[in-house]
């Protein structure tokens, strides 16, 4: 398995403008060339967490 893929904040911010504009995970993934899952993720922990920055790990 390779390592998952880290998006920049701006390509962050347009999957969660496409999922507010009601498009579907597989339309985003098609539409900016990333993986479905990564946009899954990405909208996953901006419900969750209400913002899309990458959090501090725990040691």
């Amino acid at each position: 398995m390779g390592r998952s893929l880290e998006l920049s904040e701006f390509k962050c911010g347009t999957v969660i403008g496409c999922h507010l504009c009601n498009k579907s995970i597989c339309e985003i993934s098609l539409l900016l060339n990333i993986p479905w899952s990564t946009v899954s993720g990405n909208i996953t922990k901006w419900k969750h967490l209400g913002t899309t920055a990458t959090q501090p790990q725990s040691e």
